[in-house]
Parts: structure tokens; sequence; C-alpha cells
């Protein structure tokens, strides 16, 4: 009986997760809204080339998906976050598989009217 979890913040045997503080929230937010609003005034404002623009936008929305992964999805307070995070780098590989191998059937396989 001593070993029962007796935990009254809602994170019991039967707690269904983890939830963040609002600290870590408010956090999250800001940084989203920040990596958001980066490239959309490089795009707005004509501030770097074309390249720049693409590789900053890639770059921002790198960003953000870590950031919604860290701090709104919590893969880092799961009590086994191994099996979250190879489910999420295979999920990664399988993507990046189709997309570079759309990317290259359209690139090279592409008939010249």
């Amino acid at each position: 009986m001593a070993n029962h979890n007796n935990s009254h913040d809602g994170h019991g045997a039967h707690g269904g997760g983890h939830s963040g503080s609002m600290k870590s929230y408010v956090i999250g937010f800001l940084l989203s809204i920040v990596l958001t609003i980066i490239p959309l005034v490089a795009v707005m404002n004509d501030l770097f080339s074309k390249k720049v623009t693409t590789v900053l936008i890639l770059i921002m929305a790198i960003l953000q998906f870590a950031v919604q992964l860290l701090f709104f999805m919590h893969i880092r307070d799961e009590e086994k976050p191994r099996y979250n995070l190879m489910a999420l780098i295979f999920g990664l590989v399988i993507l990046i598989t189709i997309v570079a191998g759309s990317i290259w059937i359209m690139t090279y396989n592409a008939v010249a009217v």
C-alpha cells in the first residue's frame, strides 16, 4: 500500500501525460511568434536575395518545428522519450525520402517542350 502513487497534480498512473508550466508555454509562444515574424519581414521587405530568403525560411521552419516539439508536444518530458524520438526520426526519414525522391523525379524526368 505504501507504493501507491498519490499524486494530486494530475500526473498519477492514469494522468494521461505531462503538461508544461505556464512559463514554458509563454516562452514557446514567444519563440514561435519571433520565428514566424523573421521570415515574414525578410520576404515583405525584400531584405535578401531569393536564395538567401529561401534558406532563411527553411532554417526558421526547422527551428519552429523544434520549438513545437520541445515546448508544446513535450518530446523530452515523456517517461520513455526514446520510443517517441525513434518514431519521430523514422517519420522524418520517410518524409525526407518522399520529398527528396519527388524532387529528384520532377527534376530529372521533366520533358522539355
